[in-house]
């Protein structure tokens, strides 16, 4: 029997990075995985929380527990450790002592990062004809690596791709200066931490910069691009489905 999943797809990755969504699923499916999308689904509530309207995205918290109901029994796998983080920890205090708090913790346990879930539920380590030639760089997103855990299961996964080889920068674990509306109340600092990630990551002579998240990408290409630096980023999904 395949193992049967639901994608969750981030707001970002809907609207901005559509492509990196298709990826996924190719990369799913080539694992045997049965994939499944639900196209009600919405946001998972991280951007009103984090901008202070708790219930607003409790609101929007409830609704994704209804777009993933738990007597399917599948796995949700998304490409943002991000949104997983939400979803795992922050919906601990949303639904507490609430009648949907059974349901949130049938989610919390099927909720996975498309990296983790490769490598640590289907086990997984290599996507069999991924190919990338040059040299890559890795971003551990503060939500991937403080809120989820995630630190070697996309490292593994990138580690063996066909001509792809790693050079760890300088305060990888660092935080890209994103954070959703930090990015805006306070666009001097934010700007000032892209520059020294994207520093750090051109110290080491990569081709590309990866990670799990598309909002630190987008973060740090808008700087890339305005700056003119010779590094590219990819979400570790694209690369995943590159070569084959």
């Amino acid at each position: 029997m395949p193992t049967a999943v639901d994608l969750f797809i981030p707001c970002f990755v809907d609207q901005l990075f559509p492509d990196t969504a298709m990826n996924m699923v190719k990369v799913l499916e080539k694992l045997g995985c049965e994939v499944h999308y639900n196209g009600n689904q919405t946001c998972c509530g991280q951007p009103a929380y984090n901008a202070g309207y708790k219930a607003e995205s409790c609101s929007v918290a409830t609704k994704f527990l209804r777009d993933f109901p738990s007597d399917t029994g599948r796995y949700i796998v998304s490409p943002s450790a991000s949104c997983v983080g939400m979803v795992r920890n922050t919906y601990a205090e949303l639904f507490e002592n609430t009648p949907e708090q059974q349901q949130y913790h049938s989610v919390q346990r099927r909720i996975f990062e498309l990296t983790e879930f490769i490598v640590d539920v289907l086990g997984v380590g290599a996507i069999e004809g991924a190919q990338l030639p040059g040299k890559y760089t890795y971003h551990d997103s503060c939500s991937a690596l403080r809120e989820c855990g995630i630190r070697e299961a996309p490292r593994q996964l990138l580690d063996a791709v066909r001509g792809l080889e790693r050079l760890e920068m300088a305060e990888t674990e660092t935080c890209c200066g994103f954070g959703g509306t930090f990015a805006v109340k306070f666009e001097a600092i934010s700007v000032a931490m892209a520059e020294q990630k994207v520093e750090h990551a051109l110290a080491t002579g990569a081709d590309y910069l990866i990670s799990t998240d598309t909002s630190c990408l987008m973060h740090l290409d808008a700087y890339i691009r305005r700056e003119k630096k010779p590094i590219k980023t990819m979400h570790v999904a694209d690369v995943l489905a590159s070569g084959w």
